[in-house]
């Protein structure tokens, strides 16, 4: 059986698909952001001393995380509704977005504040440093640092999980998709330009992520430089021994 890709039929299409990627980067970047704000609050809820909080943020973290994305779409999109509780589907899309990827941030950030050595916070109080200062610079900093590539990764994640969001009509890249499909019928090709689309994406947050942990901490940029460093100075090594040999 020999079939004939037809991509040209879907040129008309190309504001379209440009549309639905924006739509996706705009609900990435809105889960990013409160997600990421909502993950901080609950590590530290779930860290602190309060038992009432701690359990709460426990609840709420092992609730998402043991329950379907899709499940969680459908509770806030169709289940309120049946309250009386109507909101636009993007509101829906974005809201169930920002408590899912918080739920996996709020893990992620616990675990990296989990691996800050108590010896760091010991010395720190030696130096009198007040509390706000040690939790900031001494335990936060570090922590979101090392955790960094694991929570980018978890935002990565999320902008392909939006696609999830095209089953409450949400006009993201899979929700345009389906639409330009159906007036088409060319959908082995509609969906080859949406995961290429979907690759790109992901390509260019990957690359923002880096060059923000780049930006954002300051040791990794000492490392990469002294690195260059090291790596510059290896051949001029090499000649001289050569040269006295």
């Amino acid at each position: 059986m020999r079939y004939t890709f037809n991509f040209p039929g879907l040129a008309p299409y190309w504001d379209v698909f440009l549309g639905g990627a924006l739509t996706t980067l705009e609900l990435t970047l809105a889960s990013t952001v409160f997600g990421l704000i909502l993950g901080v609050l609950c590590a530290i809820g779930r860290r602190g001393a309060h038992r009432g909080l701690s359990g709460l943020c426990g609840a709420y973290i092992e609730t998402v995380r043991n329950t379907p994305f899709l499940v969680q779409i459908f509770i806030f999109y169709f289940g309120l509704s049946s309250l009386g509780y109507t909101m636009p589907a993007a509101v829906a899309a974005v809201i169930t977005m920002v408590i899912n990827v918080g739920a996996y941030s709020a893990e992620i950030i616990r675990a990296g504040m989990d691996a800050v050595p108590p010896g760091q916070i010991e010395a720190a109080e030696c130096l009198g440093l007040s509390r706000a200062r040690i939790y900031w610079h001494v335990v936060m900093l570090p922590a979101f640092e090392k955790v960094y590539p694991s929570i980018t990764s978890q935002f990565v994640l999320m902008m392909l999980m939006s696609s999830v969001t095209s089953q409450i009509s949400t006009e993201e890249l899979t929700g345009v998709a389906n639409n330009v499909q159906s007036i088409t019928f060319l959908s082995l090709e509609t969906y080859i330009v949406v995961a290429f689309l979907y690759l790109c994406l992901a390509v260019l947050l990957k690359a923002l992520f880096w060059l923000g942990g780049t930006l954002l901490f300051r040791r990794r940029r000492v490392v990469a430089r002294a690195a260059r460093r090291q790596a510059a100075a290896a051949p001029r090594g090499a000649v001289r021994e050569m040269r006295h040999g």
